[in-house]
């Protein structure tokens, strides 16, 4: 999911881009700020994932401690 919001971030900064060649300022504002968000979400999605491993390497460590 995470490489599916980085590709639509890079497309949607391609986007505005030429809508700021273009002059058109309002679909360029658009264009940015959809990529920025993209961006973010693609952040989040890697982030939740780091956490949830940690959480089950915290769990298998606990499990380990109380077998042993």
């Amino acid at each position: 999911m995470e490489r599916l919001f980085q590709l639509l971030a890079v497309i949607l900064a391609g986007v505005a881009a030429y809508f700021l060649w273009a002059g058109n300022y309002d679909g360029a504002f658009v264009s940015a700020v959809l990529g920025s968000v993209a961006f973010f979400l693609s952040v989040r999605f890697q982030v939740k994932e780091r956490n949830r491993i940690r959480e089950l390497e915290r769990q298998m460590r606990k499990e380990n401690e109380a077998g042993e």
